[in-house]
C-alpha cells in the first residue's frame, strides 16, 4: 500500500519529533507539530494505519509511536533523493547560467573598450557573505562520505571524510539533521568553538565525524577560487604616447595577460565609494605598480545572493572620467538590473 500525503507528513513529524526529543510522540504533539490542521483523533486514526503497515511501533501500551526500521527507510529513502534532486537541479541551473554569463561579461569588456578607447576588465561575480546553506552527507563505500556544501550564491563543493566503521541510514539522518539545524545560514565567523564543542557532544560517538564536516564547510567557505577576469582594448594603450613607450606598454600589457596580477585591484576596489558604488585611482594611488602611470576607474555589480563582481577602465591620467564615470554607471545599473529580471522570471 502506498502512504498518502498526509501519512507521509504525519510519519516525517514523527520521526523528526523522535529524533530530536528520543521520546515516543503522540498524536497530540503530532497536532502542534504539522500544518495539516488536523485533530487528534484524526491522527490517532492515522497512526493506527502507520502502526498497522509497519512504519511505527508503540513500545509500551499507551505510550507514543516511535520510528520502525522501515518508517526510517522511507524517510531517509525522501530525503536524499530530495536533496539529491535539488543539488542536480542546482548543478545544471549554474552550468547553463555560468554559460551565458561568460558570454555576457565577455560582450561587456569588448563594448565597453570600444566606446571609451581604453583598456577593460570586467569580473564574473563571486560570493562576498558565504554562509552555507545545507549540507548534505551521503554515503560512497564502508570508509568514506561524501559531503556535498552548498554555500550562498548556490556555490556547489564536494568534499571527501573517511570514517573508521560504517553508518547505517539512522546514523546518516541523526548527523544530517543535526548539522543542519545548528549550521545553515551561518558564516564561518559565526561557528564559535562552543558551538562546534555542544555538536560534537550531541554527536556523541560520532563527534569526530562533525569535526571533520565543519573543517570542510570552513575551507569550502574560505576557498579562494580562481577569479575569472574578462579584458578587452589592452591595444588601446598605444594610442596614448605617455604609455606606448617600449618598457611602460610591455608592462601594462604584461599585467592583463597574466590577469591575476588584476586581482591586487578588485581586492581594494571591492571597498567602493559609499553612495555611488564608483572608485577612481589616479597615478600613484593605483595599487597596482605597472598603472602608476595611469588612472582607473571601477565600479561593483551585484548579481543577487551575495554574488558581486568588478568592472574597470583603465586609461591615461587625461582620460575623460565624465564620460567614463557616467558609462560605469550605465553598465553597472544594467548588471543590476539582469539580476533583477532573471529572478522575477523564477517566482510563480
Amino acid at each position: 500500500m502506498m502512504l498518502d500525503e498526509r501519512k507521509k507528513k504525519i510519519l516525517q513529524a514523527i520521526i523528526r519529533n523522535y529524533l530530536e526529543t528520543g521520546e515516543p510522540v503522540g498524536s497530540r504533539t503530532i497536532s502542534k507539530y504539522t500544518d495539516l490542521n488536523l485533530s487528534s483523533a484524526t491522527i490517532r486514526n492515522e497512526m493506527a494505519d502507520l502502526e498497522e503497515l509497519g512504519y511505527i511501533v508503540q513500545p509500551h501500551t499507551s505510550a507514543g509511536r516511535i520510528p520502525s526500521d522501515k518508517g526510517y527507510r522511507l524517510y531517509v529513502d525522501s530525503m536524499m533523493e530530495e536533496n539529491a534532486k535539488q543539488v542536480e537541479e542546482l548543478k545544471e541551473m549554474l552550468v547553463e547560467k555560468e554559460e551565458k554569463m561568460d558570454h555576457l561579461l565577455k560582450q561587456v569588456a569588448k563594448v565597453l573598450a570600444v566606446n571609451t578607447n581604453y583598456a577593460t576588465m570586467i569580473t564574473a561575480p563571486r560570493c562576498q557573505r558565504n554562509k552555507l546553506k545545507f549540507i548534505q552527507l551521503s554515503r560512497v563505500d564502508e570508509n568514506q562520505l561524501l559531503a556535498v556544501i552548498v554555500i550562498e550564491g548556490n556555490v556547489i563543493k564536494n568534499s571527501m571524510i573517511s570514517v573508521s566503521e560504517h553508518l547505517d541510514d539512522e546514523t546518516m539522518l541523526k548527523l544530517n539533521m543535526l548539522l543542519n539545524t545548528h549550521l545553515n545560514g551561518l558564516s564561518i565567523e559565526d561557528i564559535s568553538l562552543g558551538m562546534i564543542t555542544a555538536l560534537k557532544q550531541q554527536a556523541g560517538h560520532y563527534g569526530t565525524i562533525i569535526g571533520d564536516v565543519i573543517d570542510a564547510v570552513a575551507e569550502t567557505i574560505k576557498e579562494d577560487d580562481d577569479l575569472e577576469i574578462y579584458t578587452s582594448g589592452t591595444n588601446n594603450i598605444f594610442k596614448y604616447p605617455e604609455l606606448a613607450d617600449n618598457q611602460r606598454a610591455s608592462e601594462l600589457i604584461n599585467t592583463f595577460e597574466e590577469k591575476q596580477l588584476l586581482s591586487q585591484l578588485i581586492d581594494d576596489s571591492e571597498v567602493s565609494e559609499p553612495g555611488t558604488g564608483i572608485k577612481v585611482y589616479i597615478g600613484e594611488e593605483a595599487p597596482i605598480q605597472t598603472m602608476k602611470d595611469c588612472s582607473i576607474v571601477t565600479a561593483n555589480y551585484e548579481f543577487g545572493e551575495g554574488m558581486k563582481g568588478t568592472i574597470g577602465i583603465i586609461g591615461p591620467k587625461r582620460m575623460d572620467y565624465e564620460k567614463v564615470v557616467g558609462t560605469l554607471k550605465t553598465i553597472k545599473v544594467q548588471l543590476d538590473a539582469l539580476y533583477q529580471q532573471d529572478d522575477k522570471k523564477k517566482l510563480p
